[in-house]
């Protein structure tokens, strides 16, 4: 009887402290910068603006009625200016709901001047939208500048037109690119007990050869199920950038961003409300090395097991829960060289460090979830996109699916 006393204070004690906690910024969507490509390479990729307006499309993983943007100026060379910011609810393609455009401040003024590899928050405004909204933000760049703060595997269309266009409902013949460009976070407004859970990692997480505007990514898989269930508010980050490797930074196709260690800092430690972290890295460490890097950047099982420890210390040093995903199979890859059997025992080792080395807070399995039975270091066929490295749609929510949403307690 006494214990269940003690138990029933500190429920109301816990309960009452949450209730007199004051509500916090809680990322609700982002995506993790990589470098600038060459002048003459963003030019034809179609990345350098001027007198032009970006309407970027997000698909969030929280609800909110107060938000926030996150403009990001990261690796760029120069300043940028940025002549308006409008965000709305997403109607269709480029159109945007009659009513719910809301003009974007920044410290109370309507434009802004980023500095190179700067950030900047807007101001907060009143909009309100579900779980799973389709927001579109509007971003007016007066003067010529090169895209930075660049996604470029944003695997979702975004849309872009001459002048200012940020509070039109609709663009007439957009022209598209599959880029994130100067925009890098969505926050809500959230209660006492909400967080943000980050997925850091590769092309896998960041859902390569998934469908286009379907967000069909694993985290996004994830997301839905933690707001079908109601209950605790919790966001889902993806901080996956395709090719990224735990060790190296990325040497022919910069893309693929600097290296995990590197980025561990702004991708994940400093978004808004963090509590949770994911890790699925280290399958491009084995595989690039050869085939698309020097032979010298070969790594060991030891040696992304040390990357690893680094990362869940930085996550433990700030309160964090960290949760180790293993690394999914690649045999057969498309890729010539990058698989051998002796890079697929080097991710068995690290799988079974994963499982058992007991460093994370909590294991996720997507190679089991994943492989196919009768030959293991494969993927199942109903999962494999094709190249035998990404998952298809089905792969990445079987994914999604196999997360223990008790982790997130």
């Amino acid at each position: 009887m006494r214990l269940r006393t003690i138990g029933l204070l500190l429920l109301a004690f816990v309960s009452a402290a949450l209730a007199a906690a004051p509500a916090h910024w809680v990322a609700a969507w982002g995506a993790s910068p990589a470098p600038q490509l060459p002048d003459a390479q963003m030019q034809a990729a179609h990345l350098r603006f001027e007198n032009q307006t970006l309407r970027e499309i997000v698909h969030t993983s929280l609800g909110g009625d107060s938000v926030r943007v996150r403009l990001s100026n990261a690796f760029g060379k120069e300043t940028v200016a940025i002549g308006a910011v409008h965000i709305a609810l997403r109607a269709k393609d480029a159109a945007i709901a009659a009513g719910s455009d809301r003009v974007l401040t920044f410290s109370g003024r309507p434009s802004v001047a980023i500095p190179p590899d700067a950030l900047v928050l807007s101001d907060p405004v009143k909009l309100s939208f579900p779980a799973a909204a389709d927001l579109a933000i509007s971003i007016f760049l007066p003067e010529a500048a090169m895209g930075a703060g660049m996604h470029y595997g944003a695997e979702q269309t975004i849309y872009a037109g001459p002048g200012d266009l940020t509070a039109a409902e609709s663009l007439a013949n957009p022209q598209s690119l599959q880029s994130w460009v100067f925009l890098t976070g969505v926050d809500v407004m959230g209660p006492a007990d909400a967080a943000a859970i980050v997925a850091f990692g590769d092309s896998i997480t960041d859902g390569a050869r998934s469908t286009v505007d379907a967000n069909h990514r694993w985290p996004d898989i994830l997301a839905a199920r933690l707001a079908g269930r109601g209950g605790r508010k919790l966001g889902v980050l993806d901080a996956g950038i395709g090719g990224n490797r735990i060790l190296h930074d990325a040497v022919t196709n910069i893309r693929f961003g600097v290296n995990a260690l590197a980025r561990f800092d702004r991708d994940v430690l400093a978004q808004a409300g963090v509590g949770y972290v994911i890790v699925l890295e280290g399958i491009n460490d084995l595989g690039q090395p050869g085939p698309f890097t020097p032979a010298s950047e070969t790594v060991s099982a030891d040696d992304l097991i040390a990357g690893l420890k680094q990362v869940i210390e930085r996550a433990h040093e700030r309160g964090l829960k960290i949760f180790g995903a293993t690394l999914t199979p690649f045999e057969n890859t498309a890729s010539p060289g990058y698989f051998t059997p002796e890079r697929e025992a080097k991710r068995k080792a690290i799988n079974q460090w994963i499982r058992t080395g007991g460093a994370f807070d909590g294991v996720i399995d997507f190679e089991k979830a994943v492989r196919d039975p009768a030959h293991p270091d494969r993927f199942l066929a109903d999962y494999d996109s094709g190249d035998h490295l990404h998952p298809n749609d089905a792969g990445y929510k079987a994914m999604g699916e196999a997360v223990d949403l008790k982790l997130f307690r």
